[in-house]
């Protein structure tokens, strides 16, 4: 739930900075890749955090999320993604070998996307005379894709928005009808270092005052989407809240005078809609008709069982939703 949450929020920032200043919104599925399995703590919690991460994306680098998405939610595919390097995929060349790694993998990877981290040593040199220099014909003759420029290291929001720079003066660039500059289409950027919910806004507002369209940029998250976090990042977690003792029916919850943030919801409880809002009602005031909540599992049976198509579904963002139904009335 948490994973997903989070997930869901960065999707509405990143949404909503296309909407401004960009020309189409085709490739939000894509632009919050999920690098966190090896910073997880098992390959179960890898693969439960990154199908909850695959609610609102499509692209991952965790295997273990695409196999729970089949085995428990009857989607065969459920995430992507591309070849990339790693440091040490181009640090082994040794320093003076590093254009030769970057040339083998556009080589060995002749077609599509390929992404290459490019901040060993000196991104900037990286970028202008490595990229924009010796394999300047390979980038601008890519077929079916691009390549995809890596930055790992510094202040996120300068470092994009100096990469691009200097990727446009190796590249040129050109407006879109937004008014936002684009990088030519056989060459993008990826930000995978640092990237969470309180810093994702950041780095788009700094490209967007720079008059940069956030159709330039993906971003990859680590350790902050699948690992950093626990039943206080947003203060989850179940409680009893209903008990029939000895015949008698028992409100049981807490509310400490030295912390009301911990004071919890009493009584039995429904969810329900009001407004577009989900409002809880405690204390039995609820009509369970308008419950939103059903019992999913009880007593070792499955009772529902949603395929990952539906959930992504219903967690779709109101802006895309608002979009569906503007061009359905076109």
């Amino acid at each position: 739930m948490t994973v997903a949450t989070n997930s869901r929020y960065q999707k509405e920032i990143i949404a909503k900075n296309l909407d401004e200043t960009s020309d189409t919104m085709d490739k939000l599925p894509f632009m919050l890749h999920d690098f966190g399995f090896r910073g997880s703590s098992s390959v179960e919690s890898a693969g439960i955090g990154g199908c909850s991460h695959l609610v609102n994306f499509k692209g991952t680098d965790t295997i273990a999320a695409i196999m729970t998405a089949r085995k428990y939610y009857g989607c065969a595919i459920a995430g992507f993604s591309i070849p990339a390097a790693e440091h040490s995929t181009i640090t082994t060349w040794g320093k003076k070998g590093e254009t030769a790694a970057f040339r083998n993998m556009l080589e060995k990877f002749p077609r599509g996307m390929v992404a290459c981290v490019s901040d060993s040593y000196n991104i900037w040199d990286a970028c202008e005379k490595v990229w924009g220099g010796e394999l300047r014909e390979l980038v601008c003759n890519r077929k079916d894709g691009c390549v995809v420029i890596r930055p790992d290291s510094g202040d996120p929001p300068k470092v994009v928005v100096k990469v691009l720079e200097i990727l446009s003066k190796q590249f040129g660039k050109e407006k879109n009808k937004k008014g936002y500059y684009l990088l030519p289409p056989y060459i993008r950027v990826i930000q995978g270092d640092g990237i969470s919910y309180e810093t994702l806004g950041d780095i788009l507002e700094n490209m967007k005052k720079h008059e940069w369209s956030a159709d330039n940029l993906a971003f990859g998250s680590g350790g902050a989407l699948l690992q950093r976090l626990d039943r206080d990042t947003q203060k989850c977690a179940y409680k009893c809240s209903y008990a029939v003792c000895n015949g008698a029916e028992v409100n049981v919850y807490k509310e400490p005078i030295t912390d009301l943030g911990k004071k919890s919801k009493k009584g039995r409880l429904t969810l329900e809609l009001e407004d577009g809002s989900f409002v809880t009602k405690e204390e039995g005031t609820g009509d369970p008709k308008k419950d939103q909540l059903v019992t999913v599992f009880e007593n070792g049976k499955l009772l529902q069982d949603y395929t990952l198509d539906e959930i992504r579904r219903k967690a779709e963002i109101q802006l895309l939703l608002d979009r569906e139904i503007q061009q359905n009335t076109v």
